[in-house]
């Protein structure tokens, strides 16, 4: 029988609450399928950072070097402890130290949702770049609380980056409907996008059977509301990607079901898992959240692993239990709570 051992961190607020609802339901889908899963739980969250000065000990990145997988609930407090603490001393260093270059998220609608378009029928894959772009911390401030003061925040686009992140998305489209569109704003940012556009090119030589169309980001980002229908794989840098996936979490019925996997497709190192919703302290510990979004991203995780007959199934159970209407958190206008959605995922998954 296959074992797996995984890393959970639940974090804060209500990650702890959605990561042990999806936990459990990784946990009966491997005693479907025949396979073992191990965990060992990391307390490392914004609690953990007011007791020890730090987001994770200093050796957590060796700690988690010996997992096959982590599995992440949410990160932050904002009004305990800044984002900017809680982000770059957790999340930010697991995706850089273990070059987790690649954050994929899908966008559907499932069978019962109803979002807040007109339009139906779009199953979009954002790939967004992870480790470097926007993102990068590279910068500083000068004359601080001065007249003067200077902040500068310099983004860094190398070849390697930008390149693998592309080849990704170009591999990802042809296992789907052969379509890639590259994000940019080379009209307004003429060196950083003007280079990744170049490099767009380029690869697209390599690849005549993908349909490839640059956007501007902006006119993107209306095509997401307007006709999410047309849209396929779509590759963008970190800051761009980030956004328009949150803008995808939208259309597909809120951040309740918006899944993340943070992967280093040439293995070797564990890959993280996790929603994209954050904390939301305001309904921490009632029990209210809806776990779907941690659930699917587990889903994603059994199907990195190799456990793509399990990953299916959960995300079957999961389009099962929201087309039948009867088990909704109040996010979806439903009284249920998290233990009730998970318990009810469980219970498609066992028969």
């Amino acid at each position: 029988m296959k074992s797996y051992k995984i890393a959970l961190i639940p974090g804060d607020g209500i990650g702890t609450e959605v990561l042990d609802g999806g936990w459990r339901v990784l946990t009966a889908a491997s005693e479907r399928f025949g396979f073992r899963l191990q965990s060992q739980t990391f307390p490392w969250s914004c609690d953990y950072y007011l007791q020890h000065g730090r987001m994770m000990p200093d050796d957590g990145i060796e700690q988690l070097r010996a997992f096959d997988a982590i599995y992440l609930g949410a990160v932050g407090w904002p009004a305990r402890v800044p984002d900017s603490v809680s982000l770059h001393g957790l999340l930010l260093p697991i995706r850089k130290a273990f070059d987790l270059y690649v954050n994929s998220r899908p966008h559907r609608l499932l069978d019962g949702v109803e979002g807040p378009l007109r339009a139906g029928g779009f199953d979009i894959l954002c790939i967004r770049e992870n480790t470097e772009g926007e993102y990068s911390g590279a910068g500083g401030r000068v004359h601080m609380a001065t007249p003067n003061e200077v902040a500068v925040e310099t983004s860094v686009f190398t070849r390697r980056g930008v390149e693998r992140i592309l080849r990704y998305g170009f591999e990802m489209a042809r296992t789907r409907k052969r379509r890639l569109a590259s994000v940019t704003k080379s009209n307004a940012q003429k060196h950083s996008m003007v280079f990744w556009d170049e490099v767009t090119d380029a690869l697209a030589a390599e690849y005549p059977d993908v349909e490839v169309t640059r956007y501007h980001v902006d006119a993107i980002a209306a095509r997401f509301v307007t006709h999410p229908q047309t849209l396929d794989v779509v590759v963008a840098t970190n800051l761009f990607g980030d956004i328009l996936t949150d803008i995808g979490a939208a259309i597909q019925g809120g951040l309740g079901f918006a899944a993340s996997a943070n992967v280093n497709p040439e293995g070797g190192v564990p890959s993280m898992f996790e929603p994209v919703h954050g904390s939301a302290p305001d309904i921490a510990g009632r029990g209210i959240a809806n776990p779907l979004a941690t659930i699917w991203a587990g889903a994603l995780m059994l199907e990195h692993l190799g456990e793509a007959s399990a990953a299916q199934a959960i995300v079957r159970a999961i389009e099962d239990v929201t087309r039948q209407r009867r088990v909704r958190t109040p996010d979806l206008g439903g009284q249920a709570t998290t233990e009730e959605v998970a318990q009810a995922v469980i219970a498609v998954l066992k028969t």
